[in-house]
């Protein structure tokens, strides 16, 4: 999607004095507007933030994903899939304050994945069966601790993806990397009274044969009347390709989560504040460069709650 965090934006406003604001969150909306990469391991809706919570609060996000019908991927050329596919994913993510500058990090994704008519891929004899599946993804944790909250609020983040992924060989579905990724960030953001900039530098480290991944994006918000914060967004995910994985051939034909996968995204994210421990957010966003990852708009909905 990324990776919107309503509780910070909030502070944002009220702080901006003493450098604490933000959001947070990955992005999406509009089917063919503007072909969408999804970031199928979506991850980290707050966990770009240098923003840490308030230590013993809550910040929870409830979002829902759409891709419905997609055959093409970006590739050197764009290439398409076996079948038809619709990718849904319905994610819980949390932060807990373990102190006022450190932050626990949970990500939580279920995956419901089908496939179904085959592509036009000429007289192959396909290797899929058309099918659905709904499993967990790759569950993340993470922890995030402020190092300086002068002028401009430094962070330093690391996050696990553990290896929970699945994978059905009949229909070529897989839920999540067969593999644990290692994501050491630094995170850098300044409020500026309405509006905060924010950017992020680091790696995905990924194992068992899978290329790593060098990561870098920033986003600059600024809030609209009493309620409405308005976000545009860069993030950017190249492959070192320095992995020697092999993987099924089901799962090549289908593209998920593959070997390699690679993505420059921008775009434009809202939050809607409806009470101040309670409102939703969505987004859309295009994509310049990609590889592996469908070529396809997404519909995001996710609404938060701070506790």
């Amino acid at each position: 999607m990324v990776k919107i965090d309503q509780i910070i934006v909030k502070r944002a406003c009220k702080e901006s004095l003493k450098n604490t604001t933000n959001p947070n969150k990955k992005p999406n909306l509009m089917r063919k507007l503007i072909p969408l990469i999804v970031i199928l391991f979506s991850i980290s809706l707050t966990a770009q933030s240098p923003w840490t919570q308030k230590k013993g609060r809550f910040y929870t996000q409830f979002s829902y994903t759409t891709i419905s019908g997609y055959n093409e991927l970006f590739g050197d050329p764009d290439y398409s899939t076996e079948r038809e596919m619709t990718d849904q994913t319905f994610q819980l993510f949390a932060e807990y304050g373990i102190s006022d500058a450190t932050t626990l990090i949970v990500n939580l994704p279920i995956k419901s994945i089908k496939t179904e008519n085959l592509t036009a891929i000429g007289n192959i004899i396909p290797v899929t069966m058309s099918g659905n599946e709904t499993a967990l993804g790759n569950l993340q944790v993470g922890i995030k601790h402020n190092f300086s909250n002068r002028d401009w609020i430094l962070s330093g983040q690391l996050t696990v993806e553990v290896n929970t992924g699945s994978f059905d060989q009949t229909t070529g579905i897989r839920t999540g990397y067969d593999a644990w990724s290692f994501t050491p960030l630094l995170l850098a953001g300044k409020g500026y009274g309405r509006s905060y900039l924010q950017g992020f530098i680091g790696a995905d480290i990924r194992t068992n044969g899978y290329s790593s991944n060098f990561k870098v994006g920033g986003e600059y918000g600024r809030k609209i009347g009493k309620s409405i914060w308005l976000i545009g967004f860069l993030d950017i995910s190249k492959s070192f390709k320095n992995g020697d994985v092999v993987l099924e051939p089901q799962n090549l034909v289908t593209g998920l989560y593959v070997n390699d996968q690679e993505f420059g995204a921008f775009g434009i994210k809202a939050i809607g504040e409806i009470t101040n421990s309670f409102g939703v957010n969505a987004g859309f966003g295009g994509a310049f460069f990609g590889n592996n990852v469908a070529k396809q708009a997404a519909l995001t909905f996710g609404v938060y709650q701070k506790l």
